[in-house]
């Protein structure tokens, strides 16, 4: 298969096998050209980018920026809270005025779950899905799994635990997608307050226990508590949360074996892990950010592809 089966990054879940194993080699491709001295590749001269966050974004919008940037295409970005949005305008409307400026390619940040989708169904570009709520984030699951490939060799067979606040959380959601297309074993482990009712429906194990979590895995995916979603109290304090689900290098270096740390960022330092354990040699979450910016320019470059010029 030489082109992806869809023309939208809207979810994991509408993903094949194949589309991931092309992103992926087109990704090894692109890693290799961000690493030369000239970083930029003609690409896409001719394909006009939007980057609309109606959400705030640090890493995620930099990286897709750059990515954007180092396969020369034109880019603009548009910041929800300094737009017409906050005078009552409409998604539609909105990204119907963007596109009318010749935009070939909307990739989309948003509270709501489901608004990527949405507004593919009703605009002429392709859409990439930059997360929606607490619902998908497709890129970052694909750089996760990129990583692991990177540092283990291939993700299937590999046991992969997901720590921390799943309930809201739409990089568990993408995560557990990827990670069992490619054939990979996924546990969930968190307080019960943070752990979906359905989740064992996704074929997931629920480890209540971390110790017994991290001796089970190869990979451990450390998610921050996500205080910005939270109406009520999940937990009795920050304090109890670090003490039963936090990582420190006391716990990691007193396992059997030696596992692989991950975090999507931001990281939460002394909470989720310790300053030591994100720094050590345990840790790719600085690969993770490099391996981002190689994953979009992937997918954009992919996606492209089939546009119609």
């Amino acid at each position: 298969m030489s082109e992806l089966s869809v023309n939208h990054l809207l979810g994991i879940k509408y993903l094949k096998k194949e589309d991931i194993n092309l992103i992926f080699e087109t990704a090894d491709h692109f890693k290799e050209v961000i690493n030369r001295p000239i970083k930029k590749v003609p690409s896409l001269r001719d394909i006009t980018i939007a980057n609309i966050f109606f959400e705030n974004s640090t890493r995620t919008k930099l990286s897709f920026e750059l990515a954007q940037k180092r396969l020369s295409a034109d880019v603009i970005s548009f910041s929800a809270a300094q737009s017409s949005v906050k005078k009552g305008e409409t998604l539609i409307d909105t990204v119907n005025n963007i596109l009318s400026m010749k935009v070939d390619m909307v990739v989309m940040r948003h509270a709501n779950p489901g608004a990527a989708y949405f507004l593919s169904q009703n605009v002429k570009a392709s859409i990439v899905n930059a997360g929606d709520g607490a619902h998908e984030h497709p890129t970052q699951a694909l750089l996760d799994s990129f990583s692991i490939r990177e540092r283990l060799g291939e993700v299937a067979g590999k046991k992969v635990v997901i720590v921390g606040d799943i309930l809201h959380s739409r990089v568990a959601l993408s995560n557990i997608y990827a990670l069992q297309l490619q054939g990979a074993e996924v546990k969930v482990c968190g307080p019960k307050t943070l752990i979906p009712k359905f989740i064992e429906s996704l074929g997931v194990t629920v480890e209540p226990n971390l110790r017994k979590a991290l001796d089970w895995c190869d990979v451990a995916n450390m998610l921050r508590v996500q205080n910005e979603r939270m109406d009520v109290n999940y937990f009795p304090s920050t304090r109890e949360y670090a003490q039963q689900y936090g990582v420190d290098k006391e716990l990691l270096n007193s396992l059997k074996k030696e596992i692989i740390i991950m975090h999507p960022g931001p990281i939460n330092r002394g909470v989720e892990i310790t300053s030591d354990v994100a720094d050590s040699q345990q840790s790719v979450i600085l690969d993770q950010v490099e391996n981002g910016v190689a994953i979009r320019m992937a997918v954009i470059y992919l996606l492209a592809s089939k546009i119609q010029q």
